[in-house]
């Protein structure tokens, strides 16, 4: 039985040479594409792929934050991110959210293939240029009571209105993305806001860029 693939990433190009490149195995299907992360979780839940090959930067949801909301509903999918990034804040969120694997793009070829075979017996996958143990102690350090980290402080929905409202969409699209009201945005905005310190939306745009929400393409 072929493994069944959605493809998540807002380059066009690239998900078409992922599918040319998974569509000649035996073994793998691809039954989907999506192009940011809030259409990915609901082409997941119509989909019910098996595996989900998953961007982080992207428009309307960041992969990470959209790898959390998929696994909320079904924590069998398995999600490999799919990123540009090596860092340990990227990994650490990625895995934190749920993530079963972390591919670095420019080492992706056969080793995608590679890493969906790895993750549908159950194991993580890592490339090689992302040390397992450094993942490990990066978030067992991230553990400890004393965290400080600004984005800990933010909920899931919390980083959903961030990455929106940083993006520069109108509370009434806001309102209508997240079927929730106006003046609620409005005080999600202010929330965020305090919580995190920022009284602007300059600062709050750097916030988001910074801690890997957004990124400027």
């Amino acid at each position: 039985m072929s493994i069944s693939v959605l493809l998540v990433d807002d380059h066009a190009m690239f998900r078409e040479g992922l599918k040319l490149l998974l569509e000649i195995q035996t073994d793998i299907q691809v039954v989907g594409q999506a192009a940011d992360g809030r259409e990915a979780a609901r082409m997941a839940k119509i989909l019910h792929p098996q595996t989900i090959l998953m961007d982080i930067f992207m428009p309307q949801l960041n992969g990470i934050d959209a790898t959390a909301l998929i696994k909320e509903f079904d924590p069998n999918i398995k999600v490999i991110i799919l990123s540009m990034y090596a860092t340990t804040e990227h990994v650490y969120r990625s895995f934190k959210a749920g993530a079963d694997g972390y591919l670095l793009k420019d080492e992706a070829g056969t080793e995608v293939i590679k890493a969906i075979r790895i993750v549908q017996t159950g194991k993580r996958y890592i490339c090689d240029s992302i040390s397992s143990l450094m993942v490990d102690d990066y978030m067992n350090s991230r553990e400890k009571p004393d965290d400080d980290s600004p984005i800990r402080l933010l909920s899931l929905r919390e980083r959903e209105v961030l990455q929106l409202v940083a993006e520069g969409t109108p509370t009434a699209k806001i309102s209508e993305t997240l079927n929730l009201a106006p003046s609620t945005v409005e005080t999600y905005r202010y929330r965020v806001m305090q919580k995190l310190g920022i009284v602007d939306l300059p600062t709050l745009v750097k916030f988001a860029i910074q801690h890997g929400l957004i990124t400027l393409k």
